[in-house]
């Protein structure tokens, strides 16, 4: 009598087991929708903030419906939605997926914008601002990657919506790339390398001309000539230096440490 209720508990067992593989883990409701409602459901969970909401529904209607003008903008969104949310390689791998695919989009321009955003604002780079270290004590790769988009950008769309803003940044970043520059040449200096100082200071004065950040450059460079004894050198850099800096601070001891001057708040 125990064999065949023991059977037939095994058969409902196996019943139930084989009837809940085949229930869906999660109900989508999505499913259903037109591309029109996905589209405006993934807006409004941008707007709200819920960004990884927001990515999961453009990233199913680029799935659901990959061609045509509602996949492309998706494309352009989910870039958008990773740059906000904070995911730098996600936000850059979004943005050279559809530069490589749609090269003669009509908003191309745009990427290239955010590309140089992206690195621009790269948390880890020369720009976290949080972080009370003066930005251009680190690696400026970030720095140049972003120049290197905004250049583009002002170079293939001068008439872009974009370019203003990117002109902007772009003389930004090379201020701030010479000044890594000068804060390199000054560390050599304090370590006793002198024709390093001067040759990275150098370097400086030449990649960037027009910057604030040369007039530092120039001093660091009148101060290892010195050191090395070439006072030719010394008094050629010198001169340079009074010509295009004449009321300089570092004429009058330097300029203040308690204001750097890449605190903006």
């Amino acid at each position: 009598m125990q064999k065949p209720m023991l059977k037939i508990t095994i058969v409902a067992l196996a019943f139930l087991l084989s009837a809940c593989s085949l229930t869906p883990d999660k109900f989508d409701e999505t499913k259903n929708w037109s591309p029109s409602k996905l589209y405006s459901e993934a807006r409004e969970e941008m707007t709200v903030g819920d960004y990884t909401k927001a990515i999961s529904h453009f990233e199913k209607l680029e799935s659901r419906y990959p061609f045509g003008t509602y996949a492309q903008q998706a494309q352009m969104e989910i870039a958008y939605a990773y740059y906000r949310q904070g995911d730098q390689p996600q936000a850059l791998a979004a943005v050279e997926r559809f530069i490589k695919l749609h090269p003669d989009h009509p908003n191309v321009d745009y990427m290239y914008y955010l590309r140089g955003l992206i690195n621009f604002n790269d948390k880890v780079s020369i720009f976290d601002f949080v972080s009370r270290q003066d930005p251009t004590e680190r690696d400026p790769k970030a720095a140049r990657e972003a120049f290197d988009s905004f250049k583009l950008l002002t170079e293939r769309f001068p008439d872009s919506k974009y370019t203003p803003d990117a002109t902007a940044r772009l003389a930004y970043l090379i201020n701030t790339m010479a000044q890594y520059d000068v804060h390199v040449a000054n560390y050599y200096y304090r370590r006793g390398a002198y024709l390093a100082a001067a040759n990275r200071a150098q370097a400086a004065v030449k990649n960037y001309q027009g910057a604030p950040a040369v007039e530092g450059a120039l001093y660091v460079m009148i101060k290892s000539y010195d050191a090395l004894n070439l006072p030719e050198l010394r008094d050629d850099a010198e001169r340079v230096m009074k010509n295009n800096f004449p009321d300089s601070v570092y004429f009058r001891g330097g300029p203040k440490k308690d204001n750097p001057w890449w605190k903006v708040w």
